[in-house]
């Protein structure tokens, strides 16, 4: 298969139109725009929509990590929904590209600055972006209604500098919640010691939460077992959506430099396999500490669901669809950057993978253990790691957000 033609940066690859020969569309700043044809292939809509559809008919959901104002104003968004995108996530490095390649935001920061001179940076950025996430979530609330709750969210994180206090997460939360005011809202939650309660609280009080930087499954089973507090005091559980987001490519760089640190080649072949097994082994806890106890209960509660994160493969030895193809199972969802949703649309493989080789994912975590790899001390470096590069990643958007005010104040 040929390469897809390289983006710009402020390019997005949409969709393909039915019936051209292999003309891949891109969103530049809300245009819609053709690129050349990729000789010797012939791909239409038709069997786009077809791969997406088969994900969903296995279970699974296909989220896209990308918003940002160009995609909402133009027809972008929509685009990808056509594609069966059915969710979207956002995090402030998104929002500091656009910001930086465009002129998207230009005009409301000028009209805040305008309105009151003394505003925070940090006031701009939580109007900015609330915005975003109000505009993304009305173009979503179609699929949120069709699907009766099940998708057509948008989920958008509390500061990354409150993951280790309970109390400040849950004001956080219910904040964002009020003051986007919408259904198909997802408040994003670090999955930390101190996050899990904040979850279980919000829950509790009918606030959609996505339970994110997940790394292990003693910790997804805490997530889990939180979820059933929250709904068991919760007075519409039937309302309550929720994602555990598990991330996964971390989880192999991490542990891939460990093994070969080690160097023996019993260490060298579990390279590339960790992550996906230690996401199989949430997938069955999961069905025993979620799904089983839901359907025991009255009502219709919706489950907290696996959603798999981080699934662009950060080693160039391995597939770029490495997670896609192989964690496909029912109630799931997996959230993929642009370039993933690219290479899946182009050669991905549907096929019910999640729970492929269980003996072999047993072998193999009983072999990391007996080279003296302790995962759940990775996970925990990688959740302490995590959390720093989503604070940094903030404090990078509001230094880009500063620096824009300065440029667009009158001389």
């Amino acid at each position: 298969m040929q390469a897809l033609p390289a983006l710009g940066d402020a390019a997005r690859v949409c969709g393909v139109r039915t019936g051209q020969a292999s003309g891949v569309f891109y969103i530049d700043q809300g245009r819609t725009v053709q690129s050349p044809a990729l000789p010797g292939t012939r791909i239409e809509e038709a069997s786009t929509m077809a791969s997406i559809d088969a994900l969903n008919q296995k279970g699974q959901s296909l989220w896209m990590d990308n918003i940002d104002r160009r995609l909402l104003i133009g027809d972008g968004l929509q685009q990808i929904i056509r594609l069966g995108v059915t969710g979207v996530t956002s995090n402030p490095t998104l929002f500091k590209e656009a910001m930086e390649a465009s002129d998207a935001y230009d005009e409301a920061i000028r009209d805040l600055v305008q309105t009151n001179p003394d505003i925070k940076v940090e006031a701009i950025y939580e109007w900015l972006i609330v915005r975003d996430i109000q505009m993304a979530a009305d173009q979503l609330f179609p699929i949120y209604e069709q699907s009766n709750g099940l998708d057509g969210y948008v989920s958008l994180e509390v500061s990354p500098h409150l993951a280790n206090d309970t109390e400040s997460t849950l004001t956080e939360g219910r904040w964002l919640w009020e003051k986007v005011k919408r259904p198909n809202l997802m408040v994003k939650v670090p999955g930390t010691l101190e996050g899990v309660p904040a979850m279980e609280e919000l829950i509790s009080e009918g606030i959609n939460v996505n339970v994110t930087l997940l790394f292990s499954v003693e910790r997804y089973a805490a997530v889990a077992e939180g979820y059933l507090r929250g709904l068991e005091r919760c007075a519409t559980p039937e309302t309550i959506a929720s994602v555990a987001s598990f991330f996964l490519s971390r989880i192999d760089s991490k542990v891939d430099d460990i093994l070969e640190t080690i160097g023996k080649p019993e260490a060298l072949a579990l390279r590339g396999h960790i992550a996906i097994d230690q996401a199989r082994l949430a997938y069955q806890r999961y069905k025993t500490v979620v799904q089983a106890p839901l359907r025991q209960r009255p009502g219709s509660q919706r489950p907290q669901r696996l959603l798999w994160a981080s699934t662009s493969s950060k080693n160039p030895a391995y597939s770029d669809v490495l997670y896609p193809d192989n964690l496909i199972g029912p109630e799931t969802i997996i959230t993929v950057p642009q370039k993933t949703l690219d290479a899946f649309i182009y050669h991905g493989s549907v096929r019910d993978s999640l729970e492929d080789e269980l003996d072999v994912v047993a072998y193999q975590m009983d072999t990391l253990r007996e080279l003296g790899v302790d995962i759940e001390t990775i996970a925990r470096e990688l959740e302490v790691e995590g959390v720093k590069k989503f604070a940094d990643s903030y404090d990078a958007a509001l230094a880009a957000l500063q620096k824009k005010r300065q440029a667009l104040a009158p001389s």
